[in-house]
């Protein structure tokens, strides 16, 4: 059996250009090296309260070349849990402000993807063991707003879901479609503003329902069928919209209650194409979550991002807020943790997605996260940008792999 042999931190550059942590193990027998895995640290632009801390990355680095380093070596890189366990030892914190979140996520994927090389299997049949795995239905941004847009749009993702397509290759090739008709859209309107951080069209619209409505003529302009071909997601990312008591939508020049915001989504919903909905109301206002979940929560997938945070405890506490949960490695720490995440969701009934970041790098460890524990969605940003396209085609790669041994793709089942 493999053991660490070494752990090296370095400083590395997310696709904002800002400083990040990638962490390298090295894997061996005796003093022999078989192998090593690395993994990079994203970071958030919109975050919730609740999410554990990265620390200056200067500091992250030290850390792991130094601590982290000297508790993880002679371990056996293949006991995950045991080797999560050392870390959160080590920390000792509630919220990872010691060794940092952003060192701690490297590490703990960085370790997997270690293992898997060391057996030689791909990271995903790692996570899947000997289950029978499906590709994840995409969530892909078209238009980027909020907090990835510097506020243009309130809304800070509208998304497309290609709930009819046969595969995941297809449902990127529809994608691909789409996003290509949105900027043609755009760019006759003269509404392109330019690109958001996760890659989807920066739009200067006049409303925030606009970007709805051209969604939905974009998906057409594909020659694709709005609400039975692609459906609609939408981030309200609602944390950042609430001061005060109330929720301000800013392009539209309203300041709205809980009881208010409620009923503009729900006309939303009443008029497109919509399937799901992230954040709609700010983390802390669990009542209005609980109150939107019992209206729409039986014809709509309603997601909770700043709400859970990728804590087991704050989904077992849900009570009736929300039906899925955005899984986020960093926002919690280390993989055991976020593997407890989506056991609780599936034992709230809850459906989940493994999200990518908005300051994201080429790492792809969260594709075969989706697959190798049977996630049924991915979400990494937009059809543009290498970060994100470099997480879509490692999923075209593992669909290829797979071949006819995966179970059906879920795009069907998900949303019916």
């Amino acid at each position: 059996m493999a053991k660490i042999l070494d752990v090296k931190g370095r400083r590395v550059w997310d696709s904002r250009g800002r400083a990040t942590v990638e962490a390298e193990v090295v894997v061996g027998r005796g003093t022999t090296a078989l192998a090593r895995g690395r993994a990079i640290a994203p970071a958030g632009a919109s975050t919730g309260s609740g999410e554990a801390k990265s620390i200056d990355v200067a500091a992250a680095v030290q850390n792991v070349n130094g601590p982290i380093r000297g508790a993880l070596r002679a371990m056996s890189v293949a006991n995950q849990a045991a080797l999560d366990a050392r870390l959160l030892e080590l920390d000792g914190t509630a919220d990872k402000h010691r060794l940092g979140a952003n060192a701690m996520v490297a590490v703990s994927l960085a370790c997997a993807h270690a293992d898997a090389a060391a057996q030689k299997i791909p990271l995903w049949k790692k996570f899947a063991r000997d289950r029978r795995v499906a590709l994840p239905l995409p969530q892909i941004q078209i238009f980027g707003g909020g907090a990835h847009a510097r506020g243009r749009v309130d809304l800070q993702d509208y998304m497309v879901v290609c709930i009819g397509a046969g595969s995941f290759s297809e449902a990127l090739e529809w994608t691909a479609e789409i996003y290509a008709a949105a900027g043609a859209r755009l760019a006759k309107r003269g509404l392109l503003a330019g690109v958001a951080d996760e890659g989807g069209y920066w739009p200067a619209f006049r409303t925030n329902e606009e970007g709805l409505a051209e969604l939905v003529g974009a998906i057409a302009d594909a020659r694709l069928e709005p609400g039975v071909d692609v459906g609609i997601a939408l981030d309200i990312a609602a944390t950042q919209l609430y001061r005060d008591g109330r929720y301000h939508l800013a392009l539209d020049k309203r300041s709205l209650s809980a009881r208010e915001l409620h009923a503009v989504l729900g006309g939303w919903v009443e008029r497109y194409p919509i399937v799901s909905i992230e954040d709609p109301f700010a983390e802390h206002d669990a009542p209005a979550l609980q109150a939107f979940t019992r209206e729409f929560g039986e014809r709509l997938q309603i997601v909770g991002d700043d709400f859970f945070v990728t804590s087991a405890e704050r989904v077992r506490k849900a009570n009736g807020a929300c039906n899925s949960v955005l899984l986020k490695p960093n926002q919690v720490g280390t993989l055991t943790e976020t593997e407890a995440c989506w056991d609780a969701a599936r034992a709230a009934g809850y459906r989940a997605i493994v999200s990518a970041r908005s300051g994201e790098t080429e790492d792809v460890s969260i594709v075969h996260l989706a697959v190798g524990w049977g996630v049924g969605q991915l979400k990494v940003g937009s059809f543009a940008r290498s970060e994100r396209m470099a997480k879509w085609n490692e999923g075209l790669r593992i669909e290829e792999a797979l071949g006819a041994k995966a179970l059906p793709f879920p795009a069907g089942k998900l949303f019916k």
